[in-house]
């Protein structure tokens, strides 16, 4: 069962990022997309410390803090997703949700290339091909 934990939890990740998509539409109307990134940016803070102390964690804070290494390539994540959310909302802005959550979607192919190349992790045929249909699904709706 727990070998399928993580299925679990990516679902529920595919579920909510759904909703932020839908709601950011809703909501972006007639407002300024960066502002609202950020104004979402500061709900998601709060909230997700709000998740820390409910689970007691913030013993952890000091132990991540320490390690540089860590933390360069969590600053570097933590700006990349700034730069991902602020990109996306604007998207969302003019885009239609049906266009552009697919298209965001492309970073499933990209983190998957990026994986084998500087990871070294190792892709069977099927999901080598599987990643070259979601490559050519992200096509066909950019265009459709």
């Amino acid at each position: 069962m727990t070998e399928y934990l993580w299925l679990f939890y990516a679902i529920l990740s595919a579920v909510m990022a759904a909703l932020v998509s839908v709601f950011g539409k809703i909501g972006l109307q007639g407002l300024d997309a960066n502002t609202a990134t950020v104004i979402r940016a500061v709900i998601m803070a709060l909230f997700l410390m709000l998740v820390l102390a409910a689970q007691r964690s913030f013993s952890h804070v000091g132990e991540i803090l320490a390690n540089r290494r860590a933390m360069m390539f969590i600053f570097l994540s933590g700006v990349a997703g700034a730069l991902s959310w602020l990109f996306y909302f604007v998207a969302l802005k003019y885009g239609k949700v049906s266009q552009v959550a697919p298209v965001d979607k492309l970073s499933v192919v990209l983190a998957t290339v990026i994986a084998v190349i500087f990871l070294q992790e190792s892709l069977s045929l099927t999901a080598g091909a599987g990643i070259g249909l979601i490559t050519i699904g992200i096509i066909m709706v950019a265009l459709g």
